[in-house]
């Protein structure tokens, strides 16, 4: 969803370009991102819990880390034809590390267990459709204006819950947000697809790659997250 600007630029396709390669890149650096914040949760969670609850104790120092992430991801997808894939994906690295200081508190409020589960449930459900966006002769682009209205009303919505408090109203955010990010995994692994397909030189597919990675790494964590509120067992 965050990279339909750029590959507005890339018209003309370059057959001597590898989609293979490209994709390898994808879900390596995807990886990568997740095991950093993933990595950074769990210690600080644990090994460096009384830094972590240090933070805790300073005002608004997550929104701050919030505000930052989201620099980051507007960052990446606004100046990609500004920016080069090494650049992109160093910011790309810094986002995973400021997300996973966020994701420490998820390993105090869930049971560890409860998150491995999860964990390996989003990966399961996340590689069967992102399968499904890849091999399938449907076009999935007619979809794009239903996820975005869909997500930014679950925005909307979820900041209006910080002020209700309600918990069967979080419980419908979550239910509608997961199947939200059921579907962007498909579109987003087809949009990927054909914008690679339509690259002219080698560093827009590199860049590229750190998009895909970006927008297949906001898809899991999303639909992870979702999944734990719904599935995982509290502390």
């Amino acid at each position: 969803m965050f990279i339909g600007d750029f590959m507005e630029t890339h018209t003309r396709s370059n057959p001597d370009l590898n989609l293979n390669v490209y994709f390898r890149k994808v879900f390596l650096w995807m990886f990568f991102g997740l095991m950093i914040t993933f990595g950074t949760a769990l210690a600080l969670s644990t090994v460096a819990l009384p830094v972590f609850a240090y933070f805790l104790m300073i005002p608004y120092v997550f929104i701050v880390l919030i505000l930052i992430q989201l620099a980051l991801v507007f960052a990446i997808s606004f100046f990609s034809k500004k920016i080069s894939s090494q650049i992109a994906l160093l910011m790309f690295l810094i986002y995973s590390f400021i997300s996973g200081i966020t994701f420490a508190a998820i390993f105090l409020v869930f049971a560890l267990e409860s998150i491995v589960f999860v964990f390996g449930l989003t990966a399961m459900l996340f590689a069967g459709l992102a399968l499904f966006g890849y091999t399938t002769q449907m076009d999935l682009s007619g979809l794009g204006v239903i996820l975005f209205i869909t997500l930014i009303g679950i925005i909307i919505a979820s900041l209006i819950n910080i002020l209700l408090n309600n918990p069967m109203f979080d419980l419908i955010i979550s239910v509608v947000a997961v199947i939200l990010f059921m579907g962007l995994i498909a579109f987003d692994m087809q949009k990927l697809k054909k914008f690679a397909e339509n690259a002219r030189t080698e560093e827009e597919l590199n860049q590229l790659a750190v998009f895909g990675a970006l927008n297949l790494y906001l898809d899991f964590v999303n639909l992870f997250i979702n999944l734990l509120k719904l599935l995982g067992r509290r502390n």
